[in-house]
């Protein structure tokens, strides 16, 4: 049997990934034609079908499916030499992170930070974007690490791991003048600066204000919590931050803390390609202990919204 043709097992393989012809087209920058085109000639190396209709979509045959299982190994395998191979640049190790744009950017550099050493010795790269985003880039070995809000499904996402670093409380602020009634109930006085319902944070949201039986008005719904907390400063909106940074922003001019609760919790996680256990920075992240950077909220009551000096 003479060796295949490479490329057109990989444009099936990119396809089977994708889901469509269209969406590999799109990542390999060829057109669905010149796609079909590789895919029927790999099957006519293989003497049968590798794909089959299924309403308006694509469906792996049982010989799609046993090929695509050694093309995801093959391919996976080279990519994972090429992470290797490319983690240096003009002696640097190479480190590209995905940061989820829910996050606190403040915590989120305080954790990476931590691990990048003095000596010039790791380039770092951030790039932000929603957790769904992130994972596809993580998936196509396009990022080494991603920091979010939540865990990865390993059932979904096979080779992904995530290890969680730790979680804090959240408080809510406005602009003066306090409202008139006591926290949460406050909450329905003004209007409300979120985290949108994509976020884990939104999430939660949706359920606490069911709880405490809070009909919050809406202002605005975010996925990116700095520019909810920058409406927030220039708005008489109220808004959430992560309680460890409850200090830092009561500092801001009018600014005044309405109540802060344990019952939602920002977390954070790390999540990484199995594979990437061996980048010295990944490894570091995994090995250290992040709690002191979450103990001070941790260790807080719940406030009052009345409190003397907020």
């Amino acid at each position: 049997m003479s060796h295949l043709n490479y490329n057109h097992l990989y444009y099936f393989w990119m396809t089977q990934k994708k889901g469509s012809v269209t969406q590999a087209a799109e990542a390999l920058f060829l057109t669905p034609q010149t796609v079909t085109g590789q895919i029927k000639q790999l099957e006519q190396r293989l003497g049968g079908k590798l794909f089959k209709r299924k309403g308006r979509s694509l469906e792996a045959t049982e010989l799609g499916q046993l090929v695509y299982r050694y093309a995801d190994r093959m391919f996976s395998l080279s990519y994972e030499m090429l992470d290797i191979v490319n983690y240096r640049k003009e002696n640097q190790l190479l480190f590209d992170v995905g940061i989820a744009d829910a996050l606190s950017k403040r915590l989120a550099s305080r954790v990476l930070l931590s691990v990048i050493p003095n000596d010039g010795s790791i380039h770092l790269r951030c790039f932000e974007s929603t957790h769904e985003l992130l994972l596809e880039q993580l998936s196509e070995h396009k990022l080494d690490m991603i920091l979010s809000d939540c865990p990865v499904d390993s059932a979904q996402h096979a080779g992904l791991l995530s290890k969680r670093l730790g979680g804090c409380g959240v408080s809510f602020f406005c602009k003066a003048p306090l409202p008139e009634r006591p926290f949460p109930a406050c909450l329905e006085e003004r209007k409300l600066l979120i985290l949108g319902r994509r976020t884990a944070m939104g999430r939660q949201l949706t359920q606490w204000f069911e709880e405490q039986g809070v009909t919050p008005n809406i202002l605005g719904e975010f996925d990116d919590a700095a520019l909810m907390k920058a409406f927030g400063f220039f708005n008489q909106g109220i808004f959430m931050a992560p309680s460890i940074y409850r200090e830092e922003i009561l500092e801001s001019e009018g600014v005044v803390l309405l109540g802060e609760t344990q019952d939602l919790k920002e977390e954070y996680y790390v999540i990484f390609a199995e594979r990437m256990i061996q980048h010295p920075a990944v490894k570091r992240i995994c090995e250290s202990d992040f709690s002191p950077l979450f103990t001070e909220s941790e260790n807080l009551n719940n406030l009052s919204p009345f409190a003397t000096g907020f």
